[in-house]
């Protein structure tokens, strides 16, 4: 395997209010695919006669399925190498289907140093939004630069 040379990110070179954003919409195959990664096959996210029996009366996508759109803009659209993603506390706000459109969006809230600025940080704002704009995920992030 050969060594890739990527750019790593510095803490210097962000502000308060630097965002970015990923979309996508949710596939049948995305579900089932998750399903097998996570071994999450919960019948209100794979079964449809049991999900109409339910509270949504459809299945439901996994609910960590928004927050890995929040990785994926944080990895690699708003960040990329140099980062670690230290936390991640989320709500889930509304259920979210198959064939919705997901924007996860990520915003710089804080920056801020710990240990006499040895460790650099940056509080993210995250939330997710479907097709109608409305916030299906709401949360916040702490990254950790190296």
């Amino acid at each position: 395997m050969s060594k890739a040379n990527y750019e790593i990110v510095k803490w210097e070179n962000y502000e308060i209010g630097n965002s970015a954003s990923h979309t996508k919409t949710v596939t049948e195959t995305d579900v089932i695919l998750f399903a097998g990664i996570t071994g999450d096959f919960n019948p209100l996210h794979m079964d449809e006669e049991f999900a109409k029996t339910q509270m949504f009366g459809k299945r439901v996508v996994h609910g960590a399925f928004s927050v890995g759109l929040i990785s994926a803009v944080l990895g690699t659209k708003l960040f990329g190498p140099g980062i670690l993603y230290g936390s991640q506390n989320v709500m889930f706000k509304k259920p979210v289907y198959i064939g919705d459109t997901l924007t996860a969006v990520a915003i710089v809230k804080d920056k801020y140093t710990k240990k006499d600025g040895k460790l650099k940080f940056l509080k993210i704002d995250t939330k997710v939004y479907n097709q109608k704009d409305e916030i299906v995920t709401d949360g916040e992030a702490e990254i950790l630069f190296m």
